[in-house]
């Protein structure tokens, strides 16, 4: 135990020194830390007991955190007034991405139900920022492009969500025989409106407190990152005791409580950018540890089809439509389509669920959600910084 613990923080430590340098080559983090975490696993460094139980606590601490910040890190008045992109790939990209996604298993998956297979294609629709962080920090991509996949990325999971909730609550209503369709629109429908009830009274109650006590000096930036760290849990549990779903509680409060305070909290941008890595980092070298070697062994033929043309064409053709009429060029379509890489809300996503549906559903969507994020890594860590340098170059090129 102590072994292989301290061979993650080794590496964790490793990492740090040369992260900068890092940043510019094709090795991104999570690639790192999910590679660290299946040798641990597969050299027997580290067995983890119950892992996925291990896996489900830190999930839900990353997830409710994350949910939070990103969202509130979103100005809803900028986002409305300046750039159009993030909201047409997210209302028109992220709903047509699950629709086609689904199409495609129902060929390819012709043994799945077709909840089942929904569900999973809206596992898959969330994106991920930290694997595409050669893109969006390479100052040669346009802004609107950088700006709109940060933006895109930070708000896909809490609205893919209720989708997700939606698919995963009718597959354990049709194991039920005690539960009418009735019934399972009025429980996702008061999870969906209770949670973000909750979150929204939360998110501007506490913004407006803030605010108050910011402005008569009554607390200091330390202190501050504490109340925030204290406000996500807040948001969770209210709504969980409510009866609603505290994920969407979360993020909820975050959007509200973001635009109420108008950037003033410096502690958001700084946990996520530093302390909220540590997050990440546990996340995906866990994933490494306890689901990477069990997914790549039961990886069929038709579920590395289905991912594969999630990754290459789905989200593509998805985002080219979202984005037609937008005034961007084709290249432009095709390469903001390209960059949205599986990372980690799919898989938290697909473990969330898990502990909802039978087991037997449940190990079929952690093995595409699982297997989807490692080749996502891999596929887009190798061609983040390449395909970004050549992108930038082509557009600095053509408006001169």
């Amino acid at each position: 135990m102590e072994i292989g613990v301290l061979v993650i923080l080794l590496c964790a430590c490793a990492y740090s020194l040369i992260a900068k340098r890092l940043s510019s080559t094709v090795i991104s983090a999570p690639m790192f830390f999910i590679f660290v975490g299946f040798c641990i696993s597969y050299f027997n460094i580290l067995a983890v007991q119950e892992s996925e139980e291990v896996l489900y606590i830190i999930a839900e601490v990353a997830l409710i955190v994350l949910l939070f910040l990103d969202a509130s890190q979103v100005n809803l008045k900028h986002l409305k007034a300046e750039n159009i992109l993030p909201i047409r790939m997210l209302l028109i990209g992220l709903p047509l991405a699950i629709l086609l996604g689904t199409l495609v298993g129902m060929f390819l998956l012709p043994n799945w139900s077709l909840a089942l297979i929904a569900l999973a294609a809206a596992i898959l629709s969330p994106t991920d920022a930290a694997l595409s962080q050669a893109v969006i920090s390479n100052k040669l991509v346009p802004e609107s492009e950088r700006q709109a996949l940060s933006v895109e990325s930070g708000l896909n999971d809490g609205l893919a969500l209720p989708i997700i909730l939606f698919f995963s609550s009718f597959l354990a209503m049709h194991e039920s025989v005690s539960i009418t369709y009735s019934d399972w629109f009025l429980l996702g429908g008061s999870q969906v409106f209770i949670g973000a009830f909750a979150g929204g009274i939360i998110g501007w109650g506490s913004g407006r407190l803030f605010l108050f006590v910011v402005s008569n000096k009554l607390t200091s930036t330390i202190y501050e990152g504490i109340a925030v760290l204290a406000l996500t849990g807040i948001a969770y549990l209210t709504a969980d005791l409510l009866g609603g779903n505290g994920f969407i509680s979360a993020f909820i409060a975050g959007l509200t409580f973001g635009n109420m305070v108008k950037g003033r909290c410096k502690f958001i941008y700084e946990f996520t950018e530093s302390d909220a890595q540590m997050l990440v980092w546990a996340a995906f070298t866990t994933i490494g540890i306890g689901l990477l070697p069990k997914a790549i062994e039961q990886l069929t033929l038709p579920v590395a089809g289905y991912i594969l043309i999630s990754l290459f064409i789905v989200r593509p053709v998805a985002i080219y439509i979202s984005l037609i009429g937008s005034k961007t060029k084709p290249i432009t379509r095709l390469f903001m389509g390209w960059f949205g890489p599986r990372g980690l809300a799919t898989a938290l996503f697909a473990l969330l669920v898990s502990h909802q549906i039978l087991p037997e559903h449940s190990q079929a969507i952690l093995v595409v959600a699982i297997n989807a994020v490692w080749i996502s890594t891999l596929l887009h860590g190798l061609s983040a910084a390449f395909l970004a340098q050549k992108y930038g170059k082509m557009m600095n090129k053509n408006s001169q």
